[in-house]
């Protein structure tokens, strides 16, 4: 790890409210939209898809810019618009205003890719795995704190009240960003881009990769809720403290246990070993009658991807040099912001044909994935 921890930390934060930002709007949107229209379905699914469709346009952008113009430079360019997106859905009063506050969150948000590189940059190769885990322990802390801080603020103090608070902690955020952060070395002047990216050795394989391991967890993140609902007749109440369990177990995984496995088996093999797991996982999800019985795949899925999510990002990294770092985190973002476009509108038509289907789908995708992976070759500079 890095000997300053204060920059993981701030970056971790940085990634974290990014996420909050994307969840918190889960539980509010339907809300606001039946505000404007009538029936609102379609409305709803294109908020919902506009964001991450604007990540993946965008993650590229600020991953180049970051790399020739520097990473804090970047961040913190992007924090402010983050929170203009959130005072706009603070605000808003018609439909148009919804749709102009996801996109421009979105588009901000893909800073995602910056916040990757940097902590490329502040970590050696061999505790590398150790410091994306920080960044895997956001996405698994905002599959809760997101829907929850969303759904409790806003039934408290009104539907504005999450974004309003959103928008606060990312401002006190950058602030903190300005104070701690310091830009690194430069290695290189040249403009990157992902074009001349793709042509690196493994980067086309680890993006196919990626797209096809977030569209296949997304289906989990998306359906959960429902399906939970549906078969164990669980409240919202009991869907969260289940959900916080398993981002308990994989933060544990993530911001801990990830160095020391890493160091015992390396990244290749904890992916491997990963989506076996989630395979396993996934593929008999909808077997057991009772919830307790559903602890053992639900674990086998949240283990999975505990060990192999962090080690994608370090086996990313590895894949350039300082100069195109953030480029090629920004082609890795947007490959899983493609996911998120595809992968709801696939679970929940799969869903409503058979409930089984989505589950066996990303059991099957995640064998795809494993067959991509195990060709993988690890090459640290």
């Amino acid at each position: 790890m890095a000997k300053n921890k204060k920059p993981l930390l701030v970056l971790f934060s940085v990634v974290l409210l990014d996420l909050i930002g994307f969840g918190l709007a889960v539980p509010i949107l339907p809300y606001y939209v039946k505000n404007f229209v009538s029936e609102g379905g379609v409305e709803l699914g294109l908020l919902l898809s506009i964001y991450a469709a604007m990540q993946f346009l965008m993650a590229p952008f600020w991953g180049r810019l970051s790399d020739s113009w520097g990473r804090k430079k970047t961040l913190l360019l992007t924090m402010p618009g983050n929170i203009i997106g959130l005072l706009i859905l603070a605000n808003a009063n018609s439909l148009w205003m919804l749709f102009l506050g996801r996109a421009i969150s979105g588009i901000f948000a893909a800073n995602i890719s910056v916040a990757t590189a940097f902590v490329s940059d502040l970590t050696s190769e061999e505790n590398r795995s150790q410091g994306m885990g920080l960044i895997g322990a956001a996405f698994g802390i905002r599959f809760i704190l997101g829907p929850a801080f969303g759904g409790i603020l806003g039934e408290q103090w009104g539907l504005d009240a999450p974004f309003w608070a959103a928008a606060g902690l990312v401002a006190i955020n950058l602030f903190y960003a300005w104070q701690v952060l310091e830009e690194p070395e430069k290695h290189h002047h040249e403009r990157s881009s992902l074009k001349a990216a793709l042509t690196i050795p493994q980067v086309k394989k680890v993006m196919l990769s990626n797209f096809f391991y977030i569209l296949a967890l997304v289906q989990l993140e998306t359906l959960f809720p429902l399906f939970m609902k549906d078969h164990f007749a669980f409240s919202v109440k009991q869907v969260g403290y289940l959900m916080a369990s398993m981002a308990l177990f994989m933060a544990f995984i993530q911001g801990g246990l990830i160095r020391r496995l890493t160091k015992s088996f390396g990244e290749k093999k904890l992916i491997l070993m990963g989506c076996i797991l989630l395979s396993l996982g996934f593929v008999t999800l909808s077997i057991p009658n009772t919830w307790l019985k559903l602890l053992i795949p639900l674990g086998l899925a949240t283990l999975g991807r505990g060990i192999s999510q962090p080690c994608f990002f370090s086996f990313t990294s590895f894949l350039a040099d300082k100069h195109n770092r953030g480029v090629v985190m920004g082609g890795f973002q947007s490959a899983a912001s493609l996911a998120r476009v595809f992968g709801p509108s696939l679970g929940g038509l799969l869903y409503d044909w058979n409930f089984h289907s989505p589950f066996y789908a990303s059991s099957l995708i995640f064998l795809i994935v494993l067959g991509l992976a195990s060709s993988f070759i690890i090459k640290k500079h």
